[in-house]
């Protein structure tokens, strides 16, 4: 009965976000003089209209998922890994270098596309703990500062060496890849791709790690109570491996699936550009890190911003209500973590400190 009440918890809370995110969009959309009600119905129409606009929003967020699952399993743990753009910009090239230049059957290339934009990411991820357990770096501040060196790596890498120059010169963008690396589409003519169910399935394999593995319960003890869990015996440095290294992993996993499900190559400023990595952090915070909420927060994220488009498209409303809902969304968070704060402050001042 437990598991089940923290299930439906850890999905509802960010569907309550979200509706309160809609109310702060209802103000912004009564400022401009236009209609709420046509307004969301057009961007549910946008979203879930039908079933082409629903594969399209599927397909938004699956990268968000993934990214999120993996910056959930690191805050579990008690290390912020913000990184998970940068993870996912080097996964997805990593990808695309292996498409195009490993030989054998499409579909071992592709297995192993996957496999290596996987490790790239995991050892990017893995590069910030090695530094905040030799050096002491924070990892807030190198995971931050690693995006823009593996964004930029990868600007240079497609720029030159690895450009397109058969097609656009002006495209940093490298070959188009082989149709039969190309990860399977799920429907035919719609853009939903098989990156979708590795994404469903990272997010119950993740839950069963975390709630029914004895690793899954020293990260847990790690991330509540990191004095407890070395007093337990928890080896912070080894714990700091498994969660850095499964976390770069589902990001590079992000940027290899959009390689190889929608781009079909890998494109500068992709990926970065249409902030995935943002939003999947913003997904694990509106479902406090559990990941059956983390893939449920990340369909709606998904559909709030391909909602807007269609908003966009048919009423005088801009695009950036969605920002203004999501803005909504970051005010909700952090007022709820800094109630949990206080919250926490209060009861050790009034108990007293544990010796």
């Amino acid at each position: 009965m437990n598991v089940i009440k923290r299930t439906l918890l850890g999905m509802l809370q960010p569907v309550v976000a979200v509706l309160i995110g809609l109310i702060a969009g209802a103000v912004a959309i009564l400022l401009i003089g236009d209609s709420v009600v046509d307004t969301y119905r057009e961007m549910w129409n946008g979203a879930f209209g039908s079933f082409y606009f629903l594969t399209n929003t599927l397909t938004r967020a699956t990268p968000i998922i993934l990214t999120g699952l993996g910056v959930a399993l690191a805050f579990r743990a008690g290390f912020f890994n913000m990184g998970a753009t940068g993870q996912m910009v080097l996964g997805g090239l990593a990808a695309a270098i292996t498409g195009l230049y490993m030989p054998g059957p499409g579909w071992l290339v592709m297995i192993m596309a996957l496999l290596v934009g996987m490790v790239v990411g995991g050892l990017w991820s893995l590069f910030a703990g090695y530094m905040d357990a030799r050096f002491g770096v924070n990892l807030l501040i190198s995971t931050l500062l690693l995006n823009y060196i593996a964004s930029l790596f990868a600007g240079y890498m497609v720029s030159f060496p690895l450009k397109d120059r058969t097609g656009s010169a002006a495209m940093s963008q490298t070959p188009m890849l082989e149709a039969d690396v190309w990860l399977p589409k799920l429907f035919s003519g719609m853009s939903l791709h098989a990156g979708f169910i590795l994404a469903v399935l990272a997010a119950v394999a993740i839950y069963i790690f975390i709630h029914h593995s004895v690793a899954g319960y020293e990260i847990r003890m790690l991330g509540n109570n990191p004095f407890f869990a070395a007093y337990g015996g928890v080896k912070r440095g080894r714990m700091m491996v498994v969660a850095m290294l499964t976390s770069g992993a589902l990001a590079g996993l992000a940027g290899a699936g959009e390689v190889l499900g929608t781009q079909h190559r890998y494109l500068d400023g992709a990926l970065t550009s249409a902030d995935y990595g943002w939003s999947g952090i913003m997904a694990t915070l509106l479902a406090s890190s559990h990941p059956i909420g983390t893939a449920v927060a990340g369909i709606l994220l998904a559909a709030l911003q391909t909602g807007a488009m269609g908003v966009e498209r048919n009423t005088n409303v801009p695009l950036e209500v969605a920002s203004v809902i999501q803005a909504t969304l970051t005010l909700f968070v952090s007022a709820r973590f800094g109630y949990l704060f206080l919250k926490r402050r209060k009861e050790r001042k009034n108990n007293g400190s544990a010796v």
